[in-house]
């Protein structure tokens, strides 16, 4: 499994050995990776995972424990200044006065910069222009996480930094920011992106790092990932009363098996192999031998939440 990204092109950033704690708990242990330029990379862990962390040591916005950040080869904190002009961020919640209307954010911050983009033009990329004089208070979830992104790029930042960008947002709204974040790239951006959406990380991210309670377990492109886990397939199934797991994994076609949680007092497994009829026909004549009733089964390729499941040994929010 990898453990560092392919330095294919000059590197926006660079984190090494990253640590940083919160008096006893290791919020981030020992993280190291680097984004190429024109890259979308993907930092996927559920909440609590350090994402928030790495991004505002990369930011300046926190002091490191140890290890170093370099962004274009600037040191965050000793070259705060150099460094913000090059950075845009999208954080988790944008906080704005009610009353004030979007382009007038907009030209707000717009006046922080030397050199910032077209108002007219920025509001038209993000959508916003039917809604440039509809105060804040009055936009829609979706319309507020446009604005937050419009505002991250008002000073044609080299570097984007967006933690959870779609939270909360439903599957329409959420696609059409998807499709924003992508024209970035294409444009040229490099993009840094926390998430615990496993669809959102194999969609946009062209290297994702893997993390959980602070640990970087794995990088690389979803694909090489869900590749390097081994090629085949995942059955999810719930029976009326448990199976041991031994008794499981020594079914023909069975490489490994997990309970997973089950709220009506059902059993449910997660079990992998190359081959998921395979694995559910022979589950299904030893449940029927048992006298157990096979409640429901589904049958899936590998996927990147299976990667997730392999290399922390649970699922994403567990």
């Amino acid at each position: 499994m990898g453990t560092a990204t392919n330095p294919a092109s000059a590197a926006m950033v660079e984190v090494r050995d990253l640590r940083k704690s919160y008096g006893k708990l290791e919020a981030v242990r020992g993280v190291s990776f680097s984004i190429p330029e024109r890259t979308i990379f993907g930092l996927l862990g559920p909440n609590g995972a350090g994402k928030t962390s790495i991004i505002e040591m990369i930011e300046g916005l926190r002091v490191p424990d140890g290890g170093s950040v370099h962004v274009c080869g600037l040191r965050p904190i000793e070259d705060a200044m150099r460094v913000r002009e090059l950075l845009g961020a999208q954080l988790q919640t944008t906080s704005l006065p009610d009353k004030i209307r979007v382009r007038e954010a907009f030209e707000l911050f717009a006046s922080f910069y030397a050199n910032p983009a077209d108002v007219d033009e920025l509001l038209g990329w993000v959508g916003l222009q039917a809604k440039s004089a509809t105060f804040f208070q009055y936009l829609s979830g979706g319309e507020k996480q446009r604005v937050a992104l419009g505002l991250a790029l008002v000073g044609n930042p080299k570097m984007l930094f967006l933690d959870e960008p779609t939270t909360g947002l439903d599957a329409k709204i959420r696609r059409e920011l998807h499709e924003l974040i992508l024209r970035l790239r294409d444009q040229g951006k490099s993009i840094l992106i926390s998430t615990h959406y496993i669809e959102e990380a194999e969609r946009l991210c062209d290297q994702v790092g893997i993390i959980d309670q602070g640990k970087l377990h794995a990088i690389g492109p979803p694909r090489q990932l869900i590749e390097e886990e081994g090629a085949g397939d995942r059955l999810e199934v719930t029976l009326s009363a448990p199976i041991g797991l031994d008794e499981l994994k020594a079914l023909a076609g069975v490489e490994a098996a997990q309970r997973t949680p089950s709220d009506n007092g059902s059993a449910s497994y997660f079990l992998r192999g190359r081959s998921g009829g395979k694995m559910l026909a022979s589950l299904a004549v030893y449940a029927d031998k048992l006298n157990n009733e096979l409640i429901e089964a589904r049958i899936a390729h590998t996927s990147l939440e299976d990667v997730y499941l392999s290399l922390t040994g649970r699922r994403m929010g567990e």
